[in-house]
């Protein structure tokens, strides 16, 4: 089965008649599937910037608890101050890139997701 295919079963298969149960986070009306294609794309994009959201705030996370807890042990103050501009520069490229990607994707969402929901709906089809 398609990388695509495995995540389009796993993130919308149909709800099961009274089992409420929400798909990435959204709920949706007992027994109805999700089946209009720009719900399902929002479904996706909203799952990327959440994703992307996460991604931002665990880089920022790790970057600063690895220069808090070695702060301590860089003897010099010249080399205190480029360990200090090398994390800014990383948190800000990084931060500035994954901002542009989710850009990207609002602009795109049309194409990039409905793309993937396509091919996962005929994976699904031909494996039916």
């Amino acid at each position: 089965m398609l990388d695509s295919a495995r995540i389009y079963e796993k993130n919308f298969t149909l709800l099961k008649e009274g089992s409420g149960r929400p798909i990435r986070g959204r709920a949706l009306e007992k027994g109805k599937p999700m089946s209009d294609l720009q719900q399902r794309i929002e479904v996706l994009y909203r799952s990327d910037l959440r994703g992307s959201a996460l991604l931002i705030i665990c880089l920022w996370a790790t970057i600063l608890f690895v220069l808090v807890m070695t702060w301590p042990y860089i003897p010099d103050t010249g080399i205190k101050i480029v360990v200090a501009i090398a994390a800014a520069a990383v948190l800000i490229f990084n931060t500035a890139a994954i901002l542009a990607m989710v850009n990207h994707y609002k602009e795109d969402k049309d194409f990039i997701y409905g793309l993937d929901i396509k091919n996962a709906d005929a994976a699904r089809s031909r494996k039916s």
